[in-house]
């Protein structure tokens, strides 16, 4: 596919953004990104997270949980105004599986990094069951879930390095 076909696939009024629902599910304009807007939208997550991190853990978990159930209609609003499943430019679920990823992990630029890598990797990737949430589990649901999956597996990745790390005296 080139780069033109990409840029014009990707494609979204950013008009959209004035809608606070449809600004939230294209994860704060991060999804209007013409490359990568998975990428730009776990980025886009990064800031929440430093937010976020200080919580108590029962805390965190909670609003996770929060963004996880809000997002699911609003995955599925944006995905009928925008006439496709899984639009591109829908990142609220890598928002949302980028917090899940960092779970448990104190703030530091070195678990950030780590974590968004992971996450990424993991979200492409689609290991099993989470390619077949993916294909069988459609909208708004859908679109959350497989990255829950992918989030589970990078956050389970992410805590052994940084155990490992920490064992090697390179993390406190």
């Amino acid at each position: 596919m080139s780069l033109a076909t990409l840029l014009k696939r990707n494609r979204v009024d950013p008009r959209l953004l004035r809608d606070p629902g449809h600004f939230l599910s294209l994860g704060f304009g991060s999804g209007l990104s013409p490359l990568a807007p998975g990428t730009a939208g776990t980025a886009a997550a990064i800031p929440l997270w430093w937010l976020l991190a200080p919580l108590p853990l029962w805390a965190y978990a909670l609003v996770v949980l929060g963004l996880f159930l809000v997002g699911i209609p609003l995955c599925q609003r944006t995905t009928d105004r925008l006439g496709s499943h899984d639009h591109s430019a829908i990142v609220w679920d890598e928002v949302v599986g980028y917090l899940l990823t960092m779970i448990a992990v104190p703030f530091s630029w070195t678990a950030a990094i780590l974590g968004f890598f992971l996450f990424r990797l993991f979200d492409v990737w689609k290991p099993w069951p989470v390619r077949s949430l993916d294909r069988r589990v459609q909208g708004g649901l859908g679109i959350m879930l497989d990255d829950i999956g992918a989030a589970v597996y990078a956050a389970l990745a992410l805590q052994a390095v940084l155990y490992g790390l920490q064992q090697q005296g390179v993390m406190p």
